[in-house]
């Protein structure tokens, strides 16, 4: 998503007191929790006059220590409005993948491997681009551990949206294909699924409200191996902020649990948590778990780890010098630990963020995201792509 950066917070000051000080406490105690993780940060795609964005807009994968995740590649183009600074007319759907837990990476074009129809910051010219068409083959089995599915959208509000889907780890990608809205305002989807079996597959969908405006979000299933969709339940309800770009893990056979960019009505950015115990049909929302993601705020990165906590990754944007963040959940995301600070204090404004995380084969977890160095006298202030590396946390029990 992109906004301007948000004019006249309806927040009292009273309570922008109170949030302050709960960041710095946040702050403090993460960075005291940082003690043993092995924290490294290394660069994913970077190069002067080119801007990287926007990881959390496509998808990240892992086998074993071979991990692909997409992201977006553009020219540079310094700017006084609005928050990114790149020329939208070059922008190209880029992936990148490792095949050392992320410390090294190879860059490939998306258009080259199949995903050749226009989209959102994905300026394919007219002549070279093709037209979404529907699914008329089913997918024969999601759980091919070589499966992977992405969503392409036209806008940020009311879409429309298509899909690809590959077979062979992203080398090759089948589509574009349409992506229905299903009687709704309109679908303007990033990448959120769960696979649930062969032919069922659960999407959680970002969609427009009534005023053809961001946004819903929702749960969308297929049992037909993606021929046909329907909506399953809403999860969020409609208010004058929005609630989008969902990050969504199956906790069991009847549980799932969705964390979503939250933006109140009064221009508050947090990331808000649901949690369905009947796999989906309704919605309960828990005690949000991230009250403040900072100015334009964060998509969220969730994950569950092999050893059965949930790990939610984030960025607090700020113009002053944002910073990356991690969260623990040891109940489900009844309840969350104290905030951990990955990394700040390295000159990054607020155009920044859009995470993507997992966990390689050594237990390791990976969180992959945009950065930059702007704020820093001297420094390049290109966009670009970094991975940070470390060790999760040991909590006693």
């Amino acid at each position: 998503m992109k906004e301007d950066k948000i004019k006249g917070r309806n927040i009292t000051s009273e309570i922008f007191n109170i949030f302050v000080m709960t960041l710095i406490m946040q702050a403090t105690t993460g960075l005291s929790q940082t003690d043993g993780m092995k924290i490294q940060h290394e660069i994913v795609f970077g190069e002067d006059d080119k801007y990287g964005g926007w990881p959390a807009n496509h998808g990240i994968w892992t086998w074993g220590d071979e991990i692909l995740v997409g992201f977006v590649e553009a020219s540079y183009k310094a700017s006084n409005k609005g928050l990114h600074s790149y020329d939208i007319s070059t922008a190209r759907n880029k992936y990148a993948r490792s095949f050392d837990g992320g410390v090294t990476w190879g860059i490939t074009d998306a258009f080259e491997a199949g995903q050749k129809a226009w989209g959102y910051d994905n300026s394919i010219p007219p002549e070279k681009a093709v037209k979404p068409k529907l699914i008329t083959k089913p997918v024969v089995d999601f759980t091919n551990p070589n499966f992977l599915l992405t969503f392409l959208r036209h806008n940020n509000n009311d879409g429309p949206t298509h899909f690809y889907y590959s077979t062979d780890k992203g080398k090759s990608w089948e589509g574009a294909f349409k992506f229905p809205d299903l009687g709704i305002s309109g679908i303007a989807n990033r990448t959120d699924y769960v696979v649930d079996g062969k032919q069922s597959l659960t999407v959680f969908v970002t969609t427009a409200k009534s005023n053809k405006k961001e946004g819903r979000v929702a749960m969308v299933r297929t049992v037909n191996g993606g021929l046909t969709w329907k909506l399953e339940s809403w999860i969020t309800h409609e208010h004058g902020g929005f609630d989008i770009m969902p990050s969504s893990v199956r906790i069991s056979d009847t549980e799932l649990l969705t964390t979503i960019r939250t933006r109140t009505e009064g221009g508050l950015d947090l990331i808000s948590g649901y949690r369905s115990k009947d796999c989906g049909k309704t919605w309960k929302r828990l005690k949000d778990p991230v009250p403040y993601t900072g100015s334009a705020g964060s998509p969220p990165a969730l994950l569950k780890l092999k050893d059965g906590r949930l790990v939610l990754g984030y960025i607090y944007r700020s113009e002053n010098g944002s910073r990356a963040h991690v969260r623990f959940s040891k109940d489900n995301g009844e309840t969350w630990g104290d905030e951990i600070t990955l990394r700040s204090g390295d000159g990054a404004n607020r155009d920044v963020g859009y995470p993507k995380i997992t966990q390689r084969s050594d237990g390791k977890l990976v969180m992959v995201y945009y950065w930059n160095h702007e704020l820093l006298e001297g420094s390049k202030p290109y966009r670009f792509i970094t991975a940070t590396i470390f060790d999760p946390p040991t909590f006693k029990n």
